[in-house]
């Protein structure tokens, strides 16, 4: 089977992650995927694969012979998808040969402009994958599970490709920040790792964001508007006081690069009550800290002013793992050799964002990030080229033949 013929029927599973469940998984219908996997991996020949109690997909594929001893390779997507836009009832479509013009979506009658996203005019003649418009694709990071399975597939039927013991997981809930809390980095017994959990083709990513999340509660004091001066405190209005206060240019909207930003995703209040929601995100150890030491002396200048009425729930989420990579710079340029020897151009850059390979690096594992080939994620307007896709397969299996044959890999110590 090729890689979006699975992508085809993974998109179809429901298994968007919810934030607010306080479960592992977030979601029970994450175990629908996870165990179609398990299934589908034992039929190909992965005899070992298994599904544990909190919704993690593992399975191997040994050594060839003669490879036994060779650093053993980890590959690791996640199942679940993003909150941020519907995953039920995904309706993928395929656009073969792509005209190069605006793509429709004709679940919503959604248009998809090259105008707002140019970079489809490079993909003139390829098959593109997409949504009807109703829901996202789910590509990430479905695409990244059909790409692990189709190259677990064709190594399985090639056994005349040396590779040392290959390791495999699907984490559920990466995209609510929990994807390796009960993660076993031990038994899975990987000496390195890579997500394929990276956008366009060619992408390589071995620097993330720092990460911390902030919730501030206000509790005010309503009365009568009529008789409310030197009485009222209006959280609503508070709340507003501490958020222009923060940095007028440093919002994911004004940012690139390695820049960081303070990122209100909601704000929710009255004149009783109110919550403001924040990630802030610095690739800059330093700066990460001054970003939330500014935010602590804001909630606390604005306490001294309206008498203590502020809560603030300020707690690190991951940490950029760059720090971790550093001294296996080997795998990066092993999935660098890999891409140029299969004609894919390299593509190495920050990721303003993060993924499970972020804290499994700083677990003992050390795992950066490559392209799973989506684009557009989180938004109904998500799509994946084809040809990225088999390229990913591709890369997957070089990179599996260069770490049992060039690969000069130092543990930690």
């Amino acid at each position: 089977m090729r890689a979006y013929e699975r992508l085809l029927q993974y998109a179809r599973v429901y298994t968007t992650s919810d934030p607010e469940s306080g479960t592992h998984p977030s979601a029970a219908r994450e175990f629908d995927l996870a165990h179609l996997l398990v299934e589908e991996m034992k039929s190909i020949g992965i005899e070992d694969a298994f599904v544990d109690e909190h919704c993690y997909v593992y399975g191997s594929i040994p050594a060839t012979k003669g490879c036994e001893k060779k650093p053993a390779l980890g590959l690791i997507a996640h199942m679940d998808t993003a909150p941020d836009a519907s995953g039920e009832n995904v309706k993928p479509i395929l656009h073969e040969n792509y005209d190069g013009g605006d793509v429709a979506l004709p679940g919503t009658g959604m248009v998809m402009k090259t105008s707002t996203f140019p970079f489809l005019k490079e993909l003139k003649g390829e098959t593109l994958i997409t949504s009807d418009g109703t829901t996202l694709l789910g590509a990430d990071d479905k695409a990244g599970i059909a790409e692990i399975l189709t190259a677990a597939e064709y190594l399985l039927a090639h056994p005349e490709i040396p590779h040392g013991d290959i390791r495999i997981a699907f984490t559920p809930d990466e995209e609510i920040g929990k994807g390796v809390d009960f993660f076993d980095v031990d038994k899975f017994h990987a000496d390195f790792a890579y997500t394929l959990d990276g956008g366009r083709i060619g992408e390589l990513e071995y620097e993330n964001f720092n990460a911390a999340r902030a919730i501030i509660r206000i509790k005010g004091k309503n009365v009568h508007p009529g008789s409310a001066k030197n009485v009222m405190k209006n959280a609503a209005l508070i709340g507003t006081e501490i958020a222009s206060l923060l940095p007028e240019r440093e919002t994911p909207a004004k940012t690139e690069g390695y820049e960081g930003f303070f990122h209100l995703c909601s704000f929710e209040g009255d004149v009783t009550s109110a919550t403001l929601n924040y990630i802030i995100r610095d690739f800059n150890a330093d700066s990460f800290a001054h970003r939330k030491e500014l935010l602590r002396l804001i909630v606390e200048r604005k306490n001294a002013q309206y008498n203590n009425c502020i809560e603030l729930d300020l707690h690190d989420e991951y940490y950029n793992m760059l720090s971790q990579i550093e001294p296996h710079m080997e795998i990066v340029s092993l999935a660098k050799q890999a891409m140029l020897d299969c004609g894919i151009t390299p593509i190495i850059q920050p990721i303003r964002g993060g993924t499970d390979g972020a804290r499994l690096s700083f677990m003992g594992l050390p795992c950066p990030n490559l392209f799973a080939g989506g684009h557009n994620f989180h938004s109904n307007y998500e799509y994946v080229p084809v040809p990225s896709m088999e390229k990913a397969v591709s890369m997957i299996v070089r990179i599996a033949e260069l770490a049992a044959t060039t690969l000069d890999f130092q543990k930690n110590v």
